[in-house]
């Protein structure tokens, strides 16, 4: 009687797979990176610059795009250099090129560096923009960024992305006729702004999984 009964369970659960289609679903795979960072060796990464706004949005956005770059690839070292305005105008430049990026290389031992830049456009405000006198008030903005990965030896471009989003952001100002991110709390005010554009520009530098 009970080998009857295993049998049936056997035979109903052969059914049960047939009936959803066969065999089971294979297991997803791995698919690497689109671009591997750690044969590059040692990366450098300046502080990004902003263009129409002031305060702490360019500094939130460059601990962000580390913070995923770094979790992205373990084993990636990433030198984070600050600003590197000094730098760009020793060099006669107006933003970190080639010459910059040779620099670099030479002073800091580093075989490649990221740079990228924000700009902030469309601000709006409920009252128009004179309302933006607060560092409280909440401002609908367009960011875009772009980040650039250039080769310390040649200064060539390596790598290049780019992305933006529009979005509610907390606690801005205007201050000399340009918004001010200054909140106690980036990743309250603006952090889910910042979060979707470096999760966009760093989408060739994740590994992802495909079902094959």
């Amino acid at each position: 009687m009970q080998a009857t009964v295993y049998r049936t369970v056997a035979l109903l659960t052969l059914c049960s797979a047939a009936a959803c289609g066969g065999s089971p679903r294979p297991a997803p795979v791995p698919v690497p990176a689109r671009l591997d960072l750690r044969p590059l060796g040692r990366l450098g990464l300046v502080m990004f610059t902003v263009e129409n706004a002031k305060g702490s949005l360019h500094q939130f956005a460059t601990d962000r795009f580390s913070e995923e770059i770094l979790a992205a690839q373990p084993g990636t070292e990433v030198l984070e250099l600050g600003a590197a305005d000094s730098l760009v105008k020793r060099v006669g430049e107006q933003e970190l090129g080639i010459a910059a990026a040779q620099e670099l290389g030479k002073q800091r031992d580093i075989d490649a560096v990221f740079a990228g830049h924000l700009k902030v456009t469309n601000p709006q405000a409920g009252g128009g923009l004179a309302g933006l006198v607060s560092p409280h008030l909440d401002a609908t903005v367009r960011l875009d960024l772009t980040v650039r990965l250039l080769s310390t030896r040649s200064g060539a471009t390596l790598w290049r992305s780019s992305a933006w989003a529009t979005d509610k952001v907390g606690q801005v100002g205007l201050v000399d006729g340009q918004l001010f991110f200054g909140a106690k709390d980036p990743k309250q005010a603006y952090g889910r702004m910042v979060n979707r554009l470096v999760e966009l520009v760093t989408e060739d530098l994740r590994p992802t999984w495909r079902q094959p």
